[in-house]
């Protein structure tokens, strides 16, 4: 069986419950009210974590207006340089260690995405339980290689990467000796449509590299989330807003704290209703077992008299010899005098009539 991976003593892996992280990311809106509100409601909506992004609009690229740094169509944030959309993004550095603290008073833990080395120094210097890597950031090697090196657990996306290409951050990771790591199926646009989503990637993903997988879903709704949990996913990370009425760069595919929570209910349901490898009679079928059919006499039966087709049937309900039994009983004769409707048992017969 893939090993779980341990994040602040929470084991996250197949046997366990899924583990369900409420991504912060952008709406937060600049207000550190807001993004207080946030936490407080991921909390009330049953996520098991929440997740920061730690970077600044310089430490991820540079203010050009060259059209390299231009944001193209296809995409929510089209219209933008780069810079603009991180500096609009971007959550507070000052703000982070004090989100943790409410999290950790609310029973959350709380994690963060570094995006450059100092951000990493500055995670560890908040103490996080884990790190995460983004889908983005799977071919920068170096900031993997330096992540891994803190020696606490990892959660990689591998959006837009080929195989070779996780092989290789795996392989950075596991290089350092850090072996606690979880992947996430995720595709990369914004939002995800469901004909892109590919789920069948999460077990392959499991039993390819031999940790948990999950998914880092990015569609509208949680029917991917759901499906996936039924795939096996150890790890669901959805975006979280206190409300889509609220413009920001991720605020069209964020899920509202109601919808979150139908979502992690839909979750535990799914995960009771997979249970295990399971073969016979459950404990709420035990008053169903009366519907299966037995049989029973259904004309009255003299001692001695020839059990035939006519006195004897399968019928409902179930309190008499198995149906299977039929050809066993047919031409032996009663033991004892049967009224209608008896349930038929083998002391009722005999030997066969001659």
């Amino acid at each position: 069986m893939t090993p779980a991976i341990t994040i602040a003593q929470r084991q996250i892996g197949p046997g366990h419950p899924c583990f369900i992280i409420a991504e912060l990311s952008a709406n937060h809106h600049q207000s550190f009210d807001a993004a207080v509100a946030l936490v407080k409601a991921a909390a009330e909506a049953g996520a098991d974590a929440v997740k920061l992004q730690t970077y600044t609009a310089d430490t991820l690229t540079i203010p050009s207006q060259r059209p390299e740094f231009q944001i193209g169509q296809g995409t929510l944030w089209s219209g933008k340089n780069l810079y603009q959309l991180y500096r609009e993004a971007y959550t507070p550095w000052d703000w982070q260690p004090k989100l943790k603290q409410l999290a950790d008073s609310l029973g959350l833990i709380l994690f963060s995405t570094p995006f450059d080395p100092s951000a990493v120094d500055f995670l560890e210097a908040m103490n996080v339980p884990a790190h995460k890597i983004a889908s983005f950031e799977v071919v920068d090697v170096p900031l993997i290689d330096k992540i891994a090196r803190t020696g606490k657990p990892i959660i990689m996306s591998t959006g837009m990467a080929t195989l070779a290409e996780i092989s290789e951050a795996v392989d950075a990771i596991r290089g350092t000796g850090n072996q606690q790591m979880a992947l996430l199926k995720c595709t990369s646009a914004y939002p995800s449509p469901p004909e892109e989503m590919n789920l069948r990637t999460i077990p392959h993903l499991a039993e390819a590299f031999g940790v948990p997988a999950g998914l880092s879903d990015h569609t509208l709704g949680h029917e991917a989330a759901i499906a996936s949990v039924a795939l096996g996913a150890s790890v669901i990370e959805k975006h979280f807003t206190l409300s889509r009425s609220m413009k920001g760069p991720d605020s069209a595919f964020s899920m509202e704290p109601a919808e979150f929570r139908a979502m992690v209910q839909a979750i535990r349901s799914t995960e009771k209703a997979l249970g295990t490898v399971y073969y016979g009679l459950t404990g709420k079928e035990k008053a169903s077992r009366v519907f299966r059919r037995s049989l029973f006499v259904v004309q009255s039966v003299k001692k001695g008299e020839s059990f035939s087709t006519a006195n004897v049937r399968s019928i409902r309900p179930g309190h008499g010899l198995p149906p299977k039994c039929i050809h066993n009983v047919l031409g032996r004769r009663a033991t004892q005098d049967l009224d209608a409707g008896t349930p038929l048992a083998w002391s009722m017969v005999g030997e066969a009539s001659e």
